[in-house]
């Protein structure tokens, strides 16, 4: 669970590096793809949130375990 925030810390941080090299770059070329992945990277941090609410969901629901205890070694 604790590796879900640290994933959508880093789309922020990807989506925020995109900006800055938008701010600095006047190639059309270079722009066209840094801003195609800048939308890619908003559309991960979109999924993340949506999975993260559905696990919460599911973890809220009762007879569902957070790890199956016949697999514990």
């Amino acid at each position: 669970m604790l590796c879900v925030p640290y994933s959508i810390a880093a789309e922020q941080k990807a989506r925020v590096t995109y900006d800055n090299i938008l701010r600095l770059s006047d190639d059309p070329d270079v722009n066209d793809v840094i801003k195609f992945l800048r939308e890619r990277e908003i559309v991960h941090f979109q999924r993340f949130g949506e999975a993260v609410q559905l696990l919460r969901e599911k973890l809220n629901q009762k007879n569902v375990y957070y790890m199956n205890p016949a697999m514990d070694m």
